[in-house]
């Protein structure tokens, strides 16, 4: 029966989901919005408009996102043999102008290495869908976040208008994140870096500019040189598990230890700290996140991404060509 049964499914017309259609008034009303907000001409962004196609891949890929994981299965994606060893050759073949921007900023530079391997494998892998086309689909068609992504949308037409960039070709994430860093066009606009001084932020082809816009993205989110990011801790057995509801730095050492956590390392003086409990690969993992922890979760709010791409800076951090300095005092 199930042979039968397969032998007529093969034979019956396939059935495609037609995409969906911007219609007139949700049309005026982004014209009109983007209009007014980023003094853009109403042909300009029609004929963008026009251009970009809806893209049911990118609904399916933002329902999914690999933050969804626990620890254990997260972590493996990046803290594994060839992204480290590929950071390490990065930081290596490319010292010199990173040294220049941490000198600069007091952003380590194997932390600006480490966002590189996270966001798209040290600049090998930006994104195969166009920004046009994933901020269309997510900015008109995808209620959950639409808000966000419209105004993105609206941003980048922008951006493309200031920074001459073509729409029709440019290729990023199914978020719509673009270049080595993977920044939005709200961040691009506000945090990319002229490095290079020819007159352009270029975040695809210029590595002056991709590292000095990295290292602004944390300075203007409150970077703290020389500042501790995470440290493992213990926690007291016979305490339940605090939950601190956000990753703010707001509690003093002594408050936490009352808690049942104690970092595994000492502190030189009582910063504020918050804490995380994740399912690791042998059980349960407690960790101590300073301030300097949640500014880069500005980068990705969530907690895993920010201690994979500290756990990795630590790991490409020992190929410093100068005396390894401690990427966590």
């Amino acid at each position: 029966m199930r042979k039968h049964l397969m032998a007529i499914s093969l034979l019956l017309p396939l059935v495609v989901k037609a995409a969906p259609e911007l219609s007139d008034a949700a049309r005026d009303a982004f014209v009109a919005e983007a209009v007014s907000t980023y003094s853009l001409e109403a042909s300009e962004v029609e004929a963008w408009l026009n251009a970009a196609r809806y893209q049911q891949s990118i609904i399916d890929a933002i329902t999914r996102p690999a933050e969804g994981k626990p620890w254990k299965a997260y972590r493996p994606i990046f803290l594994n043999a060839a992204r480290i060893d590929g950071g390490k050759a990065f930081l290596r073949e490319n010292w010199t102008a990173l040294s220049e921007v941490e000198q600069r900023t007091g952003v380590p530079a194997e932390l600006i290495v480490s966002i590189m391997g996270v966001e798209t494998n040290y600049g090998r892998i930006t994104g195969s869908y166009r920004v046009l086309d994933a901020l269309y689909t997510l900015g008109l068609f995808y209620p959950p976040r639409e808000a966000f992504f419209r105004s993105e949308l609206a941003t980048l037409f922008r951006l493309a208008h200031d920074e001459s960039i073509d729409l029709s070709r440019v290729k990023g994430s199914y978020a719509g994140a673009m270049g080595w860093g993977q920044f939005m066009p709200s961040s691009y606009r506000a945090y990319a870096v002229d490095g290079d001084g020819d007159g352009h932020r270029d975040l695809w082809n210029s590595k002056p500019d991709i590292f000095a816009s990295i290292a602004n993205y944390f300075v203007a989110h409150g970077w703290r040189a020389g500042e501790p990011v995470a440290l493992a801790a213990r926690k007291d057995a016979a305490q339940e598990e605090f939950v601190a509801g956000s990753l703010e730095a707001k509690f003093g050492l002594a408050e936490l230890g009352a808690k049942g956590y104690r970092p595994t390392q000492a502190v030189g003086h009582d910063v504020p700290a918050t804490v995380l409990n994740l399912d690791g690969e042998r059980g349960r993992e407690y960790w101590i996140t300073f301030h300097n922890f949640y500014v880069i979760s500005r980068y990705n709010r969530s907690p895993l991404y920010s201690l994979a791409v500290f756990q990795l800076s630590q790991q490409i951090a020992q190929a410093r060509p100068s005396a390894p300095r401690a990427a966590n005092p």
